[in-house]
């Protein structure tokens, strides 16, 4: 009986995980005293302006929850993720969010969500929060803003784009 013997693929698997950055954890502690509406079981909310020093770190995801539509409209966040908390024309709640969200971000994962004025994204961080996920966030103002002329990602004056 012969014996034969392959090659067995040694190489060491690399595995990345992020770590907060410098100032991370000072602004998640602030987000997590900002923290949700009463009732509500995600992580907290952050400024437009520290969620963009999260994400552009490294040490964040950042997830649009608009529609396609509404980011054909008026841009994204470059380098963003985006799963819809709402589709259709009826504009029904994703039966597959949690599904998505999960292809995208880990269950570990500081994951912040931006929505058009902040609402929505509250919606999102709160599913995400019950589905497991530790450390979900909801972007305050929102991208275009709350209403208010002078917040919002927009009026910040942070990086967008249109595709």
């Amino acid at each position: 009986m012969a014996i034969e013997i392959k090659e067995i693929d040694t190489a060491p698997k690399v595995v990345v995980q992020r770590q907060p950055q410098p100032g991370a954890n000072d602004i998640l502690a602030r987000a997590r005293t900002i923290g949700a509406p009463e009732g509500f079981h995600f992580a907290g909310g952050i400024t437009p302006r520290e969620a963009w020093k999260l994400f552009s770190s490294g040490a964040a995801e950042l997830v649009d929850v608009r529609t396609l539509r509404e980011l054909d409209q008026v841009g994204h966040v470059p380098g963003s993720k985006h799963v819809e908390w709402l589709k259709g024309p009826e504009m029904s709640q994703n039966p597959r969010f949690i599904d998505e969200l999960a292809e995208k971000a880990g269950k570990n994962d500081v994951v912040l969500f931006l929505c058009r004025s902040g609402k929505r994204s509250v919606a999102a961080a709160e599913a995400a929060a019950k589905a497991g996920f530790r450390h979900a966030f909801n972007v305050l103002e929102g991208f275009e803003g709350d209403g208010n002329p002078k917040r919002g990602w927009l009026r910040h004056g942070l990086p967008s784009t249109e595709d």
